[in-house]
Order: structure tokens, then C-alpha cells, then sequence
């Protein structure tokens, strides 16, 4: 069992920029990859990027070139730097532990809010 915190969301204009982070009460060996996924109204969660211990990284096509993951393999910390948000990145963005870059685990936070609105 692992415990999964967000932090970092809020309400921002089109074209700031925001940090989020998540921190892992344990590190969970069988599931070396630690990613950020959003879920906005009415639509199904997905994958906005992910990472490996290892540093490999997966980002969704809409991110890609705005959004940056890292981690402190240390502390059990995931970061997602989201440069330049849209209206579209508006959601509630979760944090999660899984065992590939592609899929997920059934260990998530509680969620925090990110809404992109003039």
C-alpha cells in the first residue's frame, strides 16, 4: 500500500505556468514508474506524462514540448512543470505509481485542481 499527495494546483490564466508535485509515502519496487494523469468533466482520465526511475519518460501528444515530469528517486517525488496552459489542460490532475510507462496502477492521490481561464 502506498499513499499518493498532490499539491500545486490552482487557477491560472492561458499561457502561465504551473507546478505540481506529488509526493509517495513509500517507494513500491514492483511499480518504478511515476506519472501524472488528468481527468476533465465528462471525459475519461488520461495519461499526461509519465517517468521511470530510470528517467525515460512518456508524454501525451497535446503536452508534449509544454509539460516537464521529474522525480527525486530520494524522496519519492514526481513533478509535472506545465509551461505555457491552455484552456484544454483544465482538470483534475492525479498523481500515480504503475509498473510501465503506458499503463496504470490502482494507487492514486487525492487529486488537485488545475483550471486555465481568462
Amino acid at each position: 500500500q502506498v499513499q499518493l499527495v498532490e499539491s500545486g494546483g490552482g487557477l491560472v490564466q492561458p499561457g502561465e505556468s504551473l507546478r505540481l508535485s506529488c509526493a509517495a509515502s513509500k517507494r513500491l519496487f514492483s511499480f518504478n514508474v511515476m506519472g501524472w494523469y488528468r481527468q476533465a468533466p465528462g471525459k475519461e482520465r488520461e495519461l499526461v506524462a509519465a517517468i521511470t526511475s530510470g528517467g525515460a519518460t512518456n508524454y501525451a501528444d497535446s503536452v508534449k514540448g509544454r509539460f516537464t515530469i521529474s522525480r527525486d528517486n530520494v524522496k519519492n517525488t514526481v513533478d509535472l512543470l506545465m509551461n505555457s496552459l491552455k484552456p484544454e489542460d483544465t482538470a483534475v490532475y492525479y498523481c500515480n505509481v504503475a509498473a510501465s510507462l503506458y499503463d496504470s496502477s490502482p494507487y492514486w492521490g487525492q487529486g488537485t485542481q488545475v483550471t486555465v481561464s481568462s
